[in-house]
C-alpha cells in the first residue's frame, strides 16, 4: 500500500505510519507525520493568504477560519526552526499584502512594519508548536491566537492590525464580541479552524472511527460560533434618539503629500460642506443635527495661533447653530485632538489622541531614518499623547471619541462607554493611504468601527476627510455612507444608548484568562518536552 503512493506524495507519512498512527490515537497534532517542506511552506503561504483575504478590501470572512486551520497542518511534525520558518512565510503572506496601503507613506515603513510583525509572529509560534504536543491541542492552539495578538497590540509598537476578530464584522458569528470583546471571538474563530485542522489530520492518518468523530467535533464547533448571529441583542428600542451629521469635506488629490495635505484647503473644503448642510436645513431639505462631526486634521493649523482658521471654524459653527466637534492639530506641546465648538461660546473641551501612530505621528529611530530618508521632515516634531477618555455632552447626548487610529484598541473604545459616553465618534484622516485608489486603511478602519458598534452596543459616527464615511447602528449595520475622493454629509437620527454590554461590563479580564491559561499550557509542554527528552537519553 504504502509503495503504490506517488514520489512527490506531499505527507512525511512514508517514513513516519507509526508516528501517524500515534498521533489518531492520541489527538495530540505533535505526535503526528508532517508534511514535507516544500509543502508545509505552500500550506502556511496560503494560510496566510486565506487570513488577508478575510479582511477589506477583499472582506472574504469565512476564510478566517482557513488562517488558523493551514498554520497548524503546516506546523504538524516540524522542528522548532522549521515551525519558524513556516510561520514567518505565513506572517509575510498575511502582513504585506494586508499593509500595502503604507507604500503611500515610504516602501520601508510598509516593509519594515509588515517584516516585524511578521518575524513577531513566527517567533511567537514555536509555542503553537509545542502546543500541538499537548492533549486536547485545539483549545491550546485558540489560546494561542489570543495571547499573539496581545502580544502585537502593545508591543513593540502597539499595531493590533490583522485580528481573526476584526475580519468579522459582517459574520454571523460577530455577536460574541457583545459578550466577551474581539479577544473571545478571536478565541472561537481560532478553535474553529484548530478542530478543522483536526479534522484533516484524522483523515490523512489511519482509517478509523477517530475521522467521523474529528469531523463531527469540527462541524459542530462552526455551527455552535455561527450560531453566535441568534445571541440576543441589548436592546435599544426604548433609547432616546438624536439627530447627527458627519462632514467629510476631501483634500486635494495629489501624489504629492504636502500638497495632499493643504491645511488651508482641508479646512475650507469642511467649512463649504457645513455651510451647504446649513443652507439644506434651512430649505428645510435635511432635518437640522444635534451635533456635527468633522474628521481628524480638518485643520492641521492651530486655530489659536491662526486667527484665519479660527475664523473660519467660528463662520461654519455660527452657521449651523450647534455644535461641532473639529478635529485639529494643536501646538505647544503639539497634539492631535478632537475639539467641541460650540455656537457663542467658541472651542470648549478637547479628546487628545492618547494612541499614536508609529512613522506618522512619531518617528521611531528618527536619527537613523534622517540619514538615509526625509520621512522625518514630514513630521518634524513628535506629537504628544493624552492620558484620559473625555465624554462630550451636547444636550442628551454624551459622545466619546477615538481618533483614526485608536479605534483598533479594545480598552481605548471601552474607556469612554465606561465614561458614559453613549454615542461614539471615529474621527478619521484616510488621505495619506488612499493614493492609486488603495482602500484597505479606510475599509479595515470601518470594519473594526462596526465591530466595535456591536461590542459596545452604541451607534457610531466614522467621519474621514476622504471616505469612506459612515454613520453604524448598534447592530453594526451602516445606515449612511459616503464613496471616496468626495465631499459628503451623512446625516442620520440614532439611538443614545445608556446600558453597557457584557462585554464592556468585564472589559479585559476574558483575554486575560485566556492568555493566563494558555501560557500554564505552554509551561506544561515545555515540561512534558523536557521530560521526554530526558526518559529519551536514559
Amino acid at each position: 500500500m504504502t509503495g503504490a503512493r506517488p514520489p512527490g506524495y506531499p505527507l512525511r507519512v512514508i517514513s513516519a505510519q507509526a508516528a501517524a498512527a500515534a498521533g489518531a490515537r492520541t489527538g495530540r497534532a505533535g505526535d503526528a507525520g508532517g508534511f514535507r517542506t516544500g509543502w508545509a511552506l505552500l500550506i502556511s503561504v496560503a494560510g496566510g493568504l486565506a487570513l488577508y483575504a478575510s479582511f477589506p478590501p477583499v472582506g472574504i470572512w469565512p476564510l478566517a477560519v482557513l488562517g488558523p486551520a493551514l498554520l497548524v497542518l503546516a506546523l504538524t511534525g516540524r522542528s522548532l526552526r522549521g515551525s519558524f520558518c513556516c510561520a514567518l512565510a505565513f506572517g509575510l503572506a498575511q502582513f504585506v499584502p494586508l499593509l500595502s496601503w503604507l507604500i503611500n507613506l515610504a516602501w520601508y515603513a510598509w516593509a519594515a512594519l509588515a517584516g516585524s510583525e511578521a518575524v513577531i509572529f513566527a517567533l511567537l509560534a514555536i509555542g503553537q508548536r509545542l502546543l500541538l504536543r499537548l492533549p486536547y491541542w485545539p483549545v491550546a492552539v485558540a489560546g494561542w491566537w489570543v495571547l499573539v495578538e496581545g502580544v502585537r497590540d502593545r508591543w513593540p509598537y502597539a499595531f493590533p492590525w490583522g485580528r481573526l476578530a476584526m475580519s468579522q464584522s459582517v459574520a454571523p458569528d460577530v455577536r460574541w464580541v457583545a459578550y466577551g470583546g474581539a479577544p473571545l471571538l478571536s478565541f472561537l474563530i481560532a478553535l474553529t479552524g484548530a478542530m478543522l485542522a483536526g479534522a484533516v489530520l484524522a483523515w490523512l492518518g489511519p482509517e478509523g472511527r477517530a475521522r467521523w468523530v474529528a469531523s463531527a467535533a469540527a462541524v459542530v464547533t462552526a455551527g455552535l460560533v455561527l450560531a453566535g448571529g441568534l445571541l440576543p441583542a441589548d436592546p435599544t428600542g426604548g433609547a432616546p434618539t438624536a439627530q447627527v451629521a458627519a462632514i467629510q469635506g476631501n483634500v486635494p488629490r495629489a501624489r504629492n503629500l504636502p500638497q495632499q495635505l493643504s491645511a488651508t484647503q482641508v479646512t475650507q473644503n469642511h467649512v463649504d460642506a457645513t455651510l451647504k448642510l446649513a443652507a439644506q436645513v434651512k430649505a428645510g431639505q435635511r432635518p437640522a443635527p444635534d451635533l456635527v462631526i468633522w474628521p481628524e486634521n480638518a485643520t492641521d493649523l492651530d486655530p489659536f495661533q491662526n486667527p484665519s482658521v479660527y475664523a473660519q471654524l467660528s463662520t461654519a459653527v455660527a452657521a449651523i447653530g450647534k455644535p461641532i466637534l473639529v478635529g485639529e492639530v494643536l501646538n505647544d506641546p503639539r497634539r492631535n485632538v478632537g475639539q467641541l465648538w460650540v455656537p457663542g461660546r467658541g472651542p470648549t473641551t478637547a479628546y487628545v489622541k492618547r494612541q499614536l501612530v508609529p512613522f506618522g505621528e512619531y518617528i521611531p529611530f528618527r536619527g537613523i531614518i534622517s540619514s538615509f530618508s526625509d520621512l522625518p521632515a514630514l513630521q518634524p516634531i513628535d506629537f504628544t499623547a493624552g492620558r484620559r477618555p473625555v465624554v462630550f455632552g451636547v444636550g442628551k447626548i454624551r459622545l466619546g471619541d477615538v481618533i483614526c487610529y485608536e479605534v483598533a484598541f479594545d480598552h481605548l473604545v471601552r474607556s469612554e462607554v465606561t465614561a458614559g459616553a453613549n454615542l461614539l465618534a471615529v474621527q478619521s484622516n484616510d488621505a495619506d493611504f488612499e493614493i492609486d485608489g488603495q482602500l484597505g486603511e479606510t475599509r479595515q478602519q470601518t470594519a473594526m468601527a462596526r465591530i466595535r458598534a456591536v461590542e459596545s452596543d452604541r451607534a457610531v459616527v466614522y467621519a474621514s476627510t476622504t471616505g469612506e464615511s459612515t454613520i453604524i447602528a448598534p447592530d453594526g449595520s451602516l445606515i449612511a455612507h459616503s464613496g471616496v475622493w468626495q465631499q459628503a454629509i451623512l446625516d442620520a437620527r440614532v439611538p443614545l444608548v445608556s446600558h453597557r454590554t457584557l462585554a464592556d461590563r468585564v472589559g479585559a479580564w476574558p483575554e486575560y484568562v485566556i492568555i493566563m491559561l494558555t501560557v500554564l499550557a505552554l509551561a506544561w509542554a515545555v515540561v512534558r518536552v523536557t521530560r521526554h527528552r530526558r526518559q529519551a537519553s536514559e
